[in-house]
């Protein structure tokens, strides 16, 4: 197994960085990437459709729970969905996604996309120390009902891949830099 501290995926299609068009910006492949890792975290079965109830637990496991607001969420959701189709396929989720980021889709400015950097670091920095500590990672990949939550060591393991200067923990520097490289398992 890799050891390589997980964004928001922990589980990479090299498939991906293959179909990205030659012409693509690699700002636009690294945004692509990035919701690629959101989407396969959410297809929680791995069969490349994100149900609603995949979309309704990711978000709860996540910390962001809907209550009242999912029913107006999975009318959201419902529009994107292909006719005959049991949930999201990847194309209907970067499209979802778009929608919902007002239409940066095409081509974020550099601000837009340290602000969503921002934010993923932001769901593993859950005391906002700037630092993504093993133990916040273990919490997040606990919630996230991942089983390399169940050992210390290999949260450590998965920290130090990406700890540059060998304080013990992931800045936002280094994030960015792993996020940059593209690693992720």
């Amino acid at each position: 197994m890799s050891t390589q501290l997980p964004t928001y995926s922990l589980r990479l299609h090299t498939r991906v960085l293959m179909s990205t068009a030659p012409r693509q910006s690699q700002q636009q492949r690294h945004r692509r990437l990035r919701l690629r890792r959101v989407f396969d975290l959410f297809d929680c079965d791995g069969d490349g459709i994100i149900t609603q109830a995949e979309l309704s637990g990711a978000l709860g496991r996540l910390g962001l729970a809907l209550g009242a607001q999912a029913g107006a969420l999975d009318s959201v959701v419902a529009a994107y969905i292909a006719p005959g189709m049991p949930g999201l396929r990847f194309a209907d989720f970067e499209a979802l996604h778009d929608e919902l980021d007002g239409g940066q889709g095409e081509g974020p400015e550099e601000e837009d996309e340290e602000r969503e950097m921002r934010e993923a670091f932001a769901v593993f920095d859950e005391n906002g120390d700037g630092y993504i500590s093993a133990a916040e990672l273990q919490a997040v990949l606990g919630r996230m009902g991942m089983p390399e939550a169940g050992s210390m060591a290999r949260v450590q393991d998965m920290i130090a891949a990406h700890d540059r200067d060998s304080d013990g923990r992931v800045d936002f520097h280094e994030f960015k830099a792993m996020m940059a490289e593209g690693n992720g398992v």
